[in-house]
């Protein structure tokens, strides 16, 4: 179970269509927690009230749901249509080896963390999540740019009481970043690991070379730089390392780390391919200690919340 939080718009979508390809349809069930909004977007406006509250939001079925999908159980999903933010007829969603969650409170309550093997948020700077927001909704959800940016200012209260609070319970904090006179293609990435799962050592390969790439320390957690123009060759012996380690996964092995769309044409981002397969080598290490008869890669994580009582 991987789970991806963040705001609108930080890129939760596009995160997990790019695992989807890389880890294969067949073997993924993907779910959007925003499908369990109590109101469509006309009873919001009257209400007063923005999807990113609880209180929109069928908090406790969503939870029961993840329960369902961990214990390996079908849901019937109920479903949200951005496109016209009405409601469509649920979808029989069956558990496949990898389930992936992705939203905006998925990290909400306690029982719905328990239920991911990895925590993910996505943090982008807001002036580039602003952007991402309005070039979506204006493209592909029918709003004006004034409405949009008038939807984020009034958004902006809940946002920072009830989505952001979430990044403390995430094992992996994800910022692409944009660089001036850089297309989207060479996003940097910062990627800062927390302690709560074991991560790959990658001191071995990242050593202050010139290649911009860096590894420090914060803390208790590790902080990960991946330039937006790294070059193909050495993206793919820091791929090899890790690859290494998940020796028993290799038939899973995918090409199609780093792929994305910019408009019509499909690009590969060498920081994107290194933060996916940090995503896969936890999803990958999980899976293969369920198939073992363990319970999951969170034990650590449960002795580490008990010792902080």
């Amino acid at each position: 179970m991987i789970g991806i939080v963040g705001d609108s718009a930080a890129g939760k979508t596009t995160i997990t269509r790019g695992l989807v390809r890389a880890l294969g349809e067949d073997n993924v069930a993907a779910v959007c927690t925003d499908d369990y909004h109590k109101y469509d977007r006309n009873q919001r406006a009257e209400m007063k009230i923005t999807p990113l509250h609880p209180d929109c939001n069928y908090v406790d079925i969503m939870g029961q749901h993840l329960q369902d999908l961990r214990a390996n159980r079908a849901i019937l999903k109920p479903v949200y249509q951005h496109s016209d933010g009405t409601f469509g007829p649920p979808v029989y969603v069956e558990p496949r080896r990898f389930t992936i969650i992705e939203g905006l409170l998925a990290f909400h309550t306690q029982e719905m963390r328990d239920t991911f093997d990895i925590r993910i948020y996505l943090a982008p700077p807001e002036e580039l999540r602003r952007k991402w927001k309005v070039s979506r909704d204006t493209t592909k959800r029918g709003y004006t740019t004034d409405k949009v940016l008038a939807e984020l200012d009034r958004r902006e209260h809940d946002s920072a009481a009830f989505i952001r609070p979430q990044k403390q319970y995430a094992d992996l904090v994800i910022a692409f970043q944009p660089v001036e006179g850089r297309d989207q293609s060479q996003l940097d990435a910062l990627i800062t690991l927390h302690p709560g799962l074991a991560h790959p050592n990658l001191a071995e390969v990242i050593n202050g070379d010139s290649d911009g790439l860096e590894l420090r320390r914060d803390g208790e957690c590790d902080v990960l730089f991946v330039p937006g123009e790294l070059d193909r060759e050495r993206g793919e012996e820091i791929e090899e390392h890790i690859w290494k380690s998940l020796h028993f996964a290799q038939h899973l092995r995918s090409g199609r780390l780093g792929e994305f769309t910019l408009g019509t044409e499909l690009r590969r981002s060498e920081a994107l391919a290194l933060t996916q397969l940090l995503i896969f080598y936890h999803a990958l290490t999980a899976r293969a200690s369920v198939a073992l008869g363990g319970s999951g890669t969170r034990e650590q994580d449960k002795i580490i919340a008990e010792s902080n009582g």
